[in-house]
C-alpha cells in the first residue's frame, strides 16, 4: 500500500460516497457514487491519458517555456483515476504531491490505477492543504474536485482560487475543470479572474461532454503565435503517442473575455499580492 500522509482537517469532514469501479472497451472507470465518470485508464495502457477532459488539463504545459516543467513542482487537487499524477511524476520527472480527502479513492488508485510510488500522497482537504503549504512552491496546480452529484466544483470560491494563486511560483500555472455548460460556470471563472486577474485566465472550448478547462497563471508572459506553436510541437512530439494533442489545443484557447453586463456583475478583483 502507498504511504500515506495526513493532513489536518481544518472542518469537519463531509461523509465520502463509496467508491464503484467498471470497465468497457480496454477502460478502467472510477465513480463515486453514481453513474458519473471520476476517471479512468486503459488497463495495457496506463500511461495513455484517456480522457478528452483529463488531456486538456494538461494543456498548462503551454504556459511553461520551453522544458519549463523541468526542476519545477506538481501538485494535484483531487486525485480520480490518477491519470494526471502518473503523468506528471513518470512523465515529466517532477516532485508530485496529490491531495485526496477520500481514503477510498487512494486506495482504489494504489490497486488498480498503478498510483506513482514516486507521487506523495495526502490524505486530506483541498483547502486545508493550500492553507498550510508553502507559498510559490509550486509550478504545475491540476484542480479536478468533484463529488458524486458531479454538478460544479465542491471548492470554488475567490478564497479557494487566491489560494491556488498564492502557492503557485512566480510564472506558475493552474489548470482547473469546471463544466462549461453548467450554471456554475460564469460563476466559477469569474471567481478565478477575481483570484488571478483577467489578463491571466484562458480557457479551451468545450468538450463534448460538456468540460471546460480553464487555465490560470502567476505573471505568466504570454508568448506570441510561434513560441506557442514551437511548445504545442514539442510537447506533441514528445507526449502526442500519449494522448496529448497539443497543436489541436491551440485552436481551442481563448483569453478571457467578461460577460456583457447583466446588473449583477462579477466580484471585484480582489489579486493577492
Amino acid at each position: 500500500m502507498h504511504a500515506v500522509k495526513d493532513v489536518d482537517l481544518l472542518r469537519p469532514a463531509a461523509e465520502l460516497p463509496p467508491v464503484t469501479l467498471s470497465e468497457f472497451g480496454g477502460v478502467r472507470f472510477l465513480h463515486l457514487g453514481s453513474i458519473w465518470v471520476q476517471g479512468a485508464m486503459r488497463i495495457t495502457k496506463p500511461q495513455t491519458i484517456e480522457l478528452d477532459y483529463v488531456q486538456r488539463m494538461l494543456a498548462s504545459l503551454l504556459w511553461l517555456p520551453v522544458g519549463g516543467w523541468a526542476g519545477g513542482s506538481a501538485v494535484q487537487l483531487g486525485l480520480g483515476a490518477g491519470a494526471i499524477t502518473r503523468f506528471t511524476c513518470q512523465q515529466l520527472r517532477v516532485p508530485t504531491t496529490v491531495v485526496e480527502i477520500n481514503r477510498q479513492v487512494i486506495r482504489v488508485n494504489a490497486n488498480y490505477f498503478h498510483l506513482s510510488e514516486c507521487a506523495e500522497v495526502v490524505r486530506g482537504d483541498a483547502a486545508d492543504w493550500l492553507a498550510q503549504a508553502e507559498a510559490r512552491s509550486v509550478r504545475l496546480l491540476h484542480v479536478d474536485l468533484y463529488d458524486h452529484e458531479a454538478a460544479a466544483p465542491v471548492l470554488d470560491s475567490i478564497n479557494f482560487y487566491a489560494a491556488c494563486r498564492h502557492v503557485l511560483e512566480a510564472g506558475g500555472v493552474m489548470s482547473v475543470n469546471l463544466f462549461g455548460r453548467h450554471a456554475s460556470f460564469e460563476q466559477s471563472i469569474g471567481h478565478i479572474v477575481a483570484a488571478f486577474g483577467p489578463d491571466q485566465v484562458w480557457s479551451l472550448r468545450p468538450t463534448r461532454e460538456g468540460n471546460t478547462v480553464v487555465v490560470a497563471g502567476r505573471g505568466v508572459e504570454v508568448p506570441d503565435r510561434d513560441e506557442l506553436t514551437r511548445r504545442a510541437d514539442l510537447i506533441e512530439a514528445r507526449f502526442g503517442p500519449l494522448g496529448l494533442p497539443a497543436r489541436k489545443w491551440l485552436r481551442m484557447v481563448r483569453p478571457y473575455t467578461p460577460p456583457a453586463p447583466t446588473g449583477s456583475g462579477l466580484p471585484a478583483l480582489v489579486v493577492a499580492a
